[in-house]
């Protein structure tokens, strides 16, 4: 372990910037869909604030999670004991035992989560679990005597374990409901029912869990079942819950209490009985309140909110609703510690806010107390002992770290260095040190840019609450220009439906903009981003969403782009493609991009987004060689609110050359025009015969071309592109941060484009690899790339599969809607066609929606 971490800490904090070939997510042993839910919404991540609690039998004192930490606090006091603290692993979800001698609790130290036990009289611990899977919520039956968690142990998937405990350990372990496969076609959950969120009832008899048995949406209903004959499980109640409802019966075994969002946004506290009767709610407010835990006497409830934004810990009286938060003031660590004071100052010498990586002397991330502390989603096993972990610091902040060596990484934006240092921290005291930044810009001949990140999601159901002032800060942390939110649904609720309007966000800096827009999700066609609408927010805000009132695939994208055009909107196609679509080999292909683009709804697509930059490349390649002027846009798609997210906020950015204008039509305008360049690092400046990206040129003949790279990563791969082809590659030498180079090229009409590029990842770009790319220089008015005719056949190809799934879709509300949405698809095929097949086509030149 400790020769990882200082691996680790050679490639992420030496000026090599190597990349690195085995990125892989992060608990890549969890066989479910969509990792970017379950794993920020059900298990357990490193906070600044408390995370999960329980109470010791008592009444008076808490057990609670807290900085990947368990802590001890008595409800009157301001002192909290630190209980556990493992290098190179952080602690969660600690269930005390009955008689407060002992407390069980999950440790994740990067490969695992395994559970383990606390003696709280001689302060020992014991692994309880020891086979690679993911363990978590145990809770302890209340005479001691057995064990109920939830385990991925053997498959891969979250199912109910029970096992007798006693001094030695776990015994008769089993998994009490095994595995079941649905009859139901499901798109964010797994083929196999889960079992999720156990309790036992105060007779120890009975386990309350949440499980999905035929459920398409959601995480499943609450479910009594029988410890001795789990076959007799018993339905409580019916609700489309979100991995984190965790039913708990109270004491007196009348009241079941759990977190529901039943048709709100936020996540309130609700209680029902054992028989299932219809729901009251137990709190209220536009904010989360989660794992709650009652008192063992049933007077008071302990639990987890956003309220402030970070996470904190409340204690409610059962009976008039008091309640008042656990504020650790005091802290006694287990080791000595220090404290820094980092002050962040630009090229000019004055603050800038940025992100922030602390690594302490234990392998275990920093941060100050009231930040909100985030995690990437995935990392190499050979460099990093766990994912990378960070903050944004607002400058000056001061954090504490043990005593020690300590190591930090300081990134804003782009343009920006990153700064490195490495210190010691002498015990109790307190060390300041200054980070200055220095900045390496493109030479303004290229452009004056202004950046955005087009897709992100303000809130999203995770551990934080946000808010549009709090996104700007992000922003500005991230020197990000422009942050657009893109209100969306998360299956019944659309989180940030609250925060849309058309204008600029109030809570905009000179410095952020924050701009709403809307994420059309339909998994079927593909997702849409649209901005700049001018009047309302459409609904639906989805279609084809199986086995639900709006299960039809109408409205197609292509309807919902022209309701957009028609305020005014800028529609794009968001995180498109994981993988090169194959027409004759993938077992469905619906994606109905091709059709949108040669009907001209489309205005740009995100080469740069969550999903694969070389495969979507290859898609926009094509389309580009019909001559179809597709912008390049980027966006994270950021869960901004999570702490274990894809991002941070402008991961993803696209570089708008808007003459300096700062306002969002100018952005929008050169978005749409094609001025600028996408990135998750690199700059590029291109110009070729003095044309800009986006411009047009003359057709064939000799061209000059310019072109510059400025990089806080190495780049290993600089490209000219023309047409889909590689016709320079320029060979970089230094440190592959920064080139210039000139030159000329003898070309054919088309088009040209400058890309950046590395084989495989870098630690330092929380992405799958470093890339970037230019929109295209275009030579001459509508003239086609040699292999456009190969082009459309395959566009025809493809729409022809789309055309066939389409076809056998049986949930269409009408028969008008399936009979428009295939003769839309057919006639976009036709035309792709006749590109095919050399005729003259209106649809394959640039054109206005």
């Amino acid at each position: 372990m400790h020769r990882r971490h200082s691996i680790f800490l050679l490639a992420l904090l030496s000026c090599m910037g190597t990349a690195q070939a085995a990125r892989e997510p992060v608990l890549k042993q969890i066989d479910l869909p969509h990792s970017y839910y379950w794993r920020e919404l059900y298990l357990p991540q490193v906070t600044t604030g408390p995370g999960s609690v329980s109470f010791l039998p008592d009444g008076d004192a808490l057990i609670y999670s807290m900085a990947g930490s368990l802590w001890r606090q008595r409800i009157d006091g301001d002192t909290a004991t630190e209980l556990t603290h493992a290098a190179h692993a952080y602690d969660d979800q600690p269930d005390a035992a009955r008689d407060g001698r002992s407390v069980v609790f999950a440790r994740y130290d990067g490969n695992a989560i395994e559970l383990w036990r606390l003696d709280l009289v001689s302060g020992s611990e014991k692994p309880l679990t020891t086979g690679g899977a993911v363990n978590v919520e145990p809770r302890l039956s209340p005479d001691g005597r057995q064990l109920a968690w939830v385990s991925t142990q053997g498959t891969g998937h979250f199912n109910l374990f029970v096992a007798d405990i006693d001094a030695s350990g776990l015994r008769h372990v089993r998994n009490l409901l095994g595995e079941r496969k649905s009859t139901l076609d499901r798109y964010y959950y797994s083929a196999f029912d889960h079992a999720i969120n156990p309790s036992w009832s105060p007779d120890g008899k009975t386990l309350y869990v949440v499980s999905n048995p035929e459920i398409a949406w959601g995480t499943g209903d609450l479910w009594a079942v029988p410890v001795a004959d789990p076959a007799q499980r018993r339905k409580v109640l019916s609700e489309e819950t979100n991995w984190n409802a965790r039913p708990e019966l109270a004491p007196d075994g009348k009241r079941l209490l759990y977190a529901s969002y039943r048709g709100r946004q936020w996540q309130q506290l609700w209680l029902t009985t054992p028989g299932g009767a219809a729901p009251l709610p137990l709190t209220f407010g536009d904010f989360d309140r989660r794992n709650a835990r009652w008192s063992p006497d049933g007077r008071r409830i302990a639990y987890i909110d956003n309220q402030s934004g970070n996470t904190s810990l409340q204690v409610m009286d059962t009976l008039g609703g008091a309640s008042h938060a656990i504020v650790p003031t005091t802290r006694q660590y287990k080791m000595p510690m220090a404290r820094l004071v980092l002050d962040i100052v630009d090229e000019h010498g004055e603050r800038t806010p940025a992100r922030v990586a602390v690594l302490g002397n234990d392998a275990r991330a920093y941060a100050p107390r009231d930040a909100w502390m985030h995690a990437d989603d995935g990392f190499d096993r050979k460099l990093q002992a766990t994912e990378t972990h960070y903050f944004h610091c607002a400058s000056p902040c001061a954090l504490d770290v043990p005593a020690g060596q300590v190591q930090l990484w300081v990134q804003h934006g782009f343009v920006y260095s990153p700064w490195r240092k490495t210190l010691q921290a002498p015990a109790g005291r307190t060390t300041s040190l200054r980070a200055a930044l220095q900045a390496q810009p493109l030479p303004a001949t290229f452009g004056d840019w202004i950046s955005a990140d087009l897709h992100i999601h303000m809130n999203y159901g995770g551990h934080y609450r946000n808010t549009p002032a709090n996104l700007a800060q992000q922003a500005r942390a991230e020197d990000l220009d422009l942050a657009y939110d893109l209100v969306v649904n998360k299956e019944e609720r659309v989180p940030d439906i609250a925060s849309f309007r058309t204008d600029a966000d109030p809570a905009s800096t000179p410095r952020s903009l924050v701009q709403h827009g809307q994420e059309f999700h339909t998994s079927f066609w593909g997702h849409l981003g649209l901005l700049h609408l001018g009047d309302h927010f459409l609904t639906p805000d989805f279609s084809a969403y199986r086995h639900t009132a709006f299960a039809s695939p109408y409205p197609t994208n292509g309807a919902i782009a022209d309701l957009a055009h028609a305020q005014g909107g800028v529609v794009g196609y968001v995180h498109p493609f994981d993988t090169l679509p194959d027409p004759v080999h993938d077992a469905v292909l619906s994606d109905e991009l091709p059709a949108d683009v040669i009907e001209h709804k489309v205005d740009y697509i995100e080469v740069m987004g969550f999903s694969d930059h070389q495969a979507t490349a290859q898609v926009w390649y094509r389309l580009l060689n019909l001559g179809f002027h597709l912008s390049t846009g980027a966006g994270t798609d950021a869960m901004a609110n999570y702490a274990s997210l894809r991002g941070p906020v402008g991961l993803n950015r696209v570089f708008l050359d808007t003459g300096g204008k700062r306002d969002v039509d100018s952005a929008m305008a050169a978005l749409k025009a094609g001025h600028g360049f996408a990135s998750n690092g690199p700059l590029l400046g291109l110009l070729l015969d003095e044309g800009k990206p986006g411009d047009t040129l003359g057709t064939t003949g000799r061209h000059h071309y310019r072109v510059a790279l400025r990089s806080p990563v190495a780049v290993e791969h600089l490209e000219l592109i023309h047409n889909g082809k590689v016709v320079k590659t320029f060979a970089l030498t230094g440190d592959h941060r920064q080139f210039d180079a000139a030159g000329d090229l003898d070309l054919d009409g088309g088009w040209v484009l400058l890309r950046a590029w590395n084989d495989h990842a870098d630690p330092q770009v929380l992405d799958l690899y470093p890339y970037a790319t230019t929109n295209p220089v275009w030579l001459g008015e509508h003239v086609l790339a040699p292999s456009a005719r190969d082009d459309a056949a395959w566009f025809a190809s493809w729409l022809s599969r789309t055309i066939e799934a389409a076809a056998a879709r049986d949930d269409y509300n009408t028969p008008e809607e399936k009979r428009t949405t295939l003769d839309y698809l057919s006639q976009a095929r036709d035309a792709y066609r006749s590109l095919a097949g050399g005729e003259a086509s209106t649809r394959s030149v640039q054109g206005t929606p």
